[in-house]
């Protein structure tokens, strides 16, 4: 296999802080690599070195092989508000479409429609500055995909975007025979696409082949390996320091490699591998929370002529974890606003069918107008809640940091912080140092500390790293009080939640009893059942048509057209075919039925009985035709 990307010695320091130094690697054509390693040691930092925005300190060489189209996708995507999502897309493509002819210029462009519609932007005219950030993503996203480029090298690409879209670029990239380096969180998204992972740790990277639970188990003998190393070199050094301190006198008399052994032997030796983990052990407490949690009757939510919630009736429980999902600019943040009190409906009075159809606000009065100014659109119904409800409310946007304050200016507490892994020498760092996925960790701090009962989290694995996220899984199922999560991240939601809303758009939500990975199987049994129900009355149709023909046409002598050799022989072939599909489809409706495949195949085999039955509608009604003249 061809090599695509050598890289040696680079390194990359902020101040006194080390991300990584002189650290090498190769990438080979077909590996499917997954970056991961704690926030703030430096992927990004890599990310931005190989797309040439950011050098490394110490030079070192890298080198790509000559020729081939590589696309880079950064977390934040650069675009002009005022341009059309399709203009912007072809304005930073320069550099992939320049020197096509006519007709490689117009594939392109059709590439970049078919991946809008597959990433349900099915306006390529709409501006850049009314797109929702996840429907910027998709754009970001298109104009990587539509290059076709050897190489994809990515930085969180499923960050923002909805589950849907998520899943789409998930199949692509697994069936696709591209080269790819990516940054992600998102285990499930790693497993199905990638088939190595790519760990960098304390300034070192480590390659193991395989998938993330391969990952961890490769890690974990790593680890060990080197800390009973570590006892090894104790016990020599033991020996070599009974050695060193016998005789002090003649110490000039003992061999100098030996005395200069030791040291080396002194500083092996002090290097026991120890991975810091977050801490929550100090937010296990939750504020006492009462019978009475959020009541909401009838509430609904318009902006303009778009409904968001249409007539939500639902009584939280204590205790209970709720997922919240659906498509991006479905109305999940803004549900979240109206149940936290952000958006307030309880000044708005009533409105009819026709007035919501017809304006965009109601008619208020003088009075009632005033207090509803920071209102986004029209709010009916009646929200109530608990007089003990105290909510941590986790918003997707993040808290709004000042650059210029320390890590200590945000929280006044060295001991909390040192849990969350903000050790003694970065207290007085500046929020504007810290990488992405610290000032998240920082932001969630300042969340659990005040100790909710009924904790909100909108987004709260975009930037986290695994790790953390691991650890955040684990206190969460431990939470002394209710839980609403509003995520993209479906291994985060399969592990937590009791029950989910689906946020079906057009103010519809429905509530879903399971995981989300149970909801998904349920989605896809559903739509086979309705695309094999829609293949029946189209057959069916067909049937009626052809004998209402038949029965409209003339009387003919009643002879027979016999069969050609061509169509004899079809017949036969169809009949075998007919056959071995029969028995094809009930094997695999077999092994559906085990309960012992794995994902992936149960998936393909799902697909495949869809193919099948088609087939065999197909074959049925040709042999039909050919079988009436025997």
């Amino acid at each position: 296999m061809a090599s695509y990307l050598q890289i040696e010695n680079i390194s990359k320091s902020y101040g006194p802080k080390i991300l990584f130094e002189k650290i090498g690697f190769n990438i080979n054509e077909g590996d499917k690599i997954a970056l991961i390693a704690p926030n703030g040691t430096g992927k990004t930092s890599l990310m931005r070195i190989l797309a040439g925005k950011d050098k490394s300190d110490s030079g070192g060489k890298i080198m790509f092989l000559k020729d081939i189209k590589i696309a880079f996708l950064e977390q934040e995507y650069d675009f002009d508000p005022e341009k059309t999502i399709f203009d912007q897309i072809m304005s930073s493509s320069v550099e992939f479409t320049k020197g096509l002819d006519q007709e490689h210029l117009w594939e392109y462009e059709r590439r970049v429609v078919k991946f809008l519609t597959n990433f349900n932007l099915s306006d390529p005219e709409q501006l850049m500055k009314e797109l929702s950030g996840g429907e910027v993503k998709r754009v970001a996203i298109t104009q990587m995909l539509a290059t076709e480029a050897e190489f994809f090298i990515m930085d969180e690409p499923t960050n923002h975007l909805d589950i849907d879209a998520i899943e789409f670029l998930e199949g692509y990239l697994s069936r696709s025979r591209c080269t790819l380096l990516m940054v992600t969180h998102d285990r499930y998204f790693l497993d199905r696409v990638c088939n190595i992972v790519m760990e960098m740790d304390h300034g070192a990277v480590y390659t193991y082949k395989g998938n993330y639970q391969n990952y961890l188990e490769k890690r974990e003998e790593r680890i060990a390996n080197y800390n009973a190393e570590t006892d090894k070199v104790r016990n020599i050094l033991r020996r070599e320091l009974e050695w060193i301190r016998s005789t002090p006198c003649a110490r000039t008399g003992k061999a100098r490699y030996r005395i200069n052994a030791f040291y080396d032997l002194k500083d092996r030796a002090s290097q026991v591998y120890t991975q810091k983990q977050v801490s929550m052990e100090a937010m296990k407490g939750a504020t006492r929370l009462g019978t009475k949690i959020v009541n909401c009757k009838n509430l609904s939510f318009y902006y303009g002529d778009k409904c968001y919630l249409d007539g939500f009736t639902y009584n939280f429980q204590r205790y209970e974890k709720v997922g919240i999902v659906g498509r991006n600019g479905a109305g999940k943040s803004t549900f979240l606003n109206l149940i936290t009190g952000n958006y307030t409906p309880d000044m708005v009075q009533e409105m009819t069918a026709e007035e919501r159809s017809s304006a965009a606000y109601p008619p208020f009065s003088a009075e009632r107008a005033a207090p509803l100014q920071s209102s986004p659109g029209i709010i009916t119904g009646t929200i109530e809640r608990g007089e003990s409800l105290k909510i941590g409310y986790y918003h997707q946007s993040g808290m709004s940091f000042n650059p210029q304050d320390t890590v200590l200016d945000i929280v006044n507490d060295t001991w909390l912080l040192n849990r969350f892994l903000f050790p003694h020498e970065m207290l007085n760092n500046k929020i504007e140092k810290l990488s992405g996925g610290e000032k998240r960790r920082l932001y969630l701090l300042t969340i659990l500390m005040q100790q909710p009962n009924l904790l909100i989290l909108d987004e709260p694995t975009n930037d986290l790293d695994i790790v953390t996220l691991n650890i955040l899984e684990e206190y969460l199922k431990e939470f002394g009080g209710s839980l609403i999560i509003v995520s993209h991240d479906r291994h985060f939601l399969d592990k937590l939640v009791d029950h989910l809303f689906i946020f079906c758009g057009n103010g519809l939500v429905k509530d879903f009893v399971g995981s989300y990975s149970e909801y998904r199987e349920f989605i896809k049994e559903y739509e086979a059942e309705q695309r094999s129900i829609a293949r029946a009355e189209e057959k069916a149709a067909k049937e009626k048509a052809a004998k209402e023909a038949v029965a409209s046409a003339p009387e003919a002598p009643a002879k027979k057209k016999k069969l050609s050799y061509k169509e004899q022989k079809e017949l036969e072939q169809l009949e075998k075919d007919l056959e071995s599909l029969a028995a094809e489809k009930a094997a695999l409706e077999d092994k559906l039925g085990s309960g012992t495949l794995p994902f992936e195949e149960l998936q393909s085999a799902s697909e495949r009985i869809g193919q099948i039955m088609e087939l065999t509608d197909e074959k049925e009604l040709r042999w039909l035709e050919l079988s009436e003249n025997l």
